[in-house]
C-alpha cells in the first residue's frame, strides 16, 4: 500500500530505505484487514505530502513481510516506529495519535 507520498517498505529495500536515510523515517508496520491501519493512513499521507526531504514515511505490511515484523517484535498493529541515523528513536502503537504528536517524534 505504497502511494504517491509514502513507499512500501521489505526485507530487501528496508536497511537502505530506513536505516541508511539522511532524514527521519516513520516506518508503519500495518495489514490490510486493519481497520484502525486504515484510518490512520491519510494521515501518514498528509504528513509525507507536507515534509518532503525532511521526512520518509513508509509502510510495511505484517503479512507480506512476517521476518521484518518479528525482527521489530511487532505484536499489534498499527505500530509506528521512528528511525533517526539508522536507529530506533520512539516507538508507539494504535490509531490515536494525532498529527501534532506524531511530528513532534519525527521533529518536523
Amino acid at each position: 500500500m505504497s502511494s504517491a507520498n509514502t513507499i512500501t517498505l521489505t526485507q530487501a529495500n528496508f536497511k537502505e530505505l530506513v536505516l541508511q536515510s539522511s532524514v527521519p523515517v516513520l516506518v508503519d508496520f500495518w495489514a490490510e484487514w486493519c481497520g484502525p491501519c486504515r484510518m490512520v493512513a491519510p494521515l501518514l499521507e498528509q504528513i509525507a505530502k507536507d515534509h518532503p526531504g525532511k521526512v520518509l514515511v513508509g509502510k510495511v505490511n505484517v503479512d507480506q513481510e512476517q521476518a521484518l515484523a518479528a525482527e521489530y517484535g511487532i505484536q499489534s498493529i498499527p505500530a509506528f516506529f521512528i528511525f533517526k541515523g539508522g536507529k530506533v528513536t520512539d516507538q508507539f502503537v494504535g490509531a490515536q495519535h494525532s498529527r501534532q504528536t506524531i511530528e513532534s517524534k519525527l521533529g518536523i
